[in-house]
């Protein structure tokens, strides 16, 4: 069987400047020869690959790529529900109505996933990383949005399925993260399969763009703001980037003075809303306080209807589903 190797993946993908950084070529890599380092575009190679070097088929890297041949989102209405809802218990450093925490709780509290994989980040320097939680507790302490930043989450799916063994797992991301699994649950790759069937539950987050640690935080807020890392409690995307300020200051940066400051491969996602997720979640939509769910799929419907029945998660009220429209159709405007 004749399949593609990494070299491929880099013509297709990392020479064309269209790489999302989402991780996941780096994390089915069977010979762990695919590296994602901060600062850098692209991945990078060490030299070695099984298909190119050994002449053993294996696709991996090129099968999973959510920016090989993307397929334009199906339309946002494309849902089985629209919800407006909020976490039903205190839940610290809430991002909107942080009811995605509160499901994902519930969730691992009552069993139905082992792990979640998210994002989590330094309280200090507010660097990003991608992180395998299998506590609800730690889930909690690690509540918040850190999505605006780029980081390759996917790392954390190897550490669960290849190194823990973990068999029902829960993924929350962005769009380009999402279409990832997506290809993992569809492919035919063998290789692929071990991380598609280990998924159980995936999260998709609403994202117009992701920022670059070292351009944002080092370069825009210290370099000509003069705001260290510790001094900043919160980054919100509403149309403009706030930065929140632990001092209660709030600094308001238009997205055109942050251009420089977004990854180059956010430019080719057309997809706001993570359209092929069980559940997407973001806070268009909704009032204050609340967080916006289209439930995708009879799984993601399951998760939330456990997290009413628990009394974790609260309803609110009606989406308005032309606000998230009307921003879903700018983004796909873009290509």
């Amino acid at each position: 069987m004749t399949r593609n190797c990494y070299n491929d993946l880099k013509a297709a993908v990392w020479d064309r400047g269209t790489c999302s950084g989402c991780g996941a070529c780096a994390a089915v890599c069977p010979a762990d020869a695919i590296r994602i380092e901060g600062g850098s575009d692209a991945p990078v190679n060490i030299g070695y690959c099984k298909a190119e070097t050994d002449q053993v088929p294996c696709g991996a890297c090129y099968d999973v790529c959510p920016r090989v041949d993307p397929a334009r989102p199906p339309g946002r209405e494309a849902c089985m529900a629209r919800i407006s809802a909020k976490a039903a218990f205190e839940v610290a450093g809430r991002q909107s109505g942080g009811a995605v925490t509160a499901i994902l709780e519930h969730a691992l509290a009552a069993g139905l996933v082992d792990a979640v994989v998210t994002v989590t980040e330094d309280r200090w320097t507010r660097r990003p990383a991608s992180v395998l939680i299998t506590q609800s507790e730690a889930l909690l302490g690690s509540a918040g949005s850190r999505y605006n930043w780029w980081v390759p989450l996917l790392g954390a799916l190897k550490t669960a399925v290849v190194d823990r063994k973990l068999r029902r797992i829960a993924v929350v991301g962005v769009p380009c993260v999402v279409q990832a699994i997506g290809r993992m649950r569809a492919s035919e790759n063998d290789l692929l399969r071990p991380y598609g069937n280990a998924v159980r539950f995936v999260v998709g987050l609403f994202c117009t763009e992701s920022f670059d640690y070292e351009r944002l935080i080092e370069g825009k807020l210290r370099g000509e703001h003069g705001i260290e890392p510790w001094q900043v409690r919160r980054l919100d995307v509403k149309g403009r980037l706030e930065v929140q300020l632990e001092d209660g200051n709030v600094l308001k940066l238009s997205l055109d003075e942050l251009e420089d400051c977004v990854r180059p491969g956010c430019a080719s996602c057309t997809d706001l809303t993570a359209a092929d997720a069980d559940l997407s979640a973001g806070a268009i939509g909704s009032a204050s306080g609340c967080t916006t769910l289209l439930v995708r799929t009879p799984v993601g419907q399951g998760f939330v209807d456990a997290a009413v029945r628990a009394g974790r998660l609260e309803l609110c009220g009606e989406v308005d589903m032309a606000a998230v429209e009307r921003l879903a159709e700018k983004k796909a405007s873009r290509a």
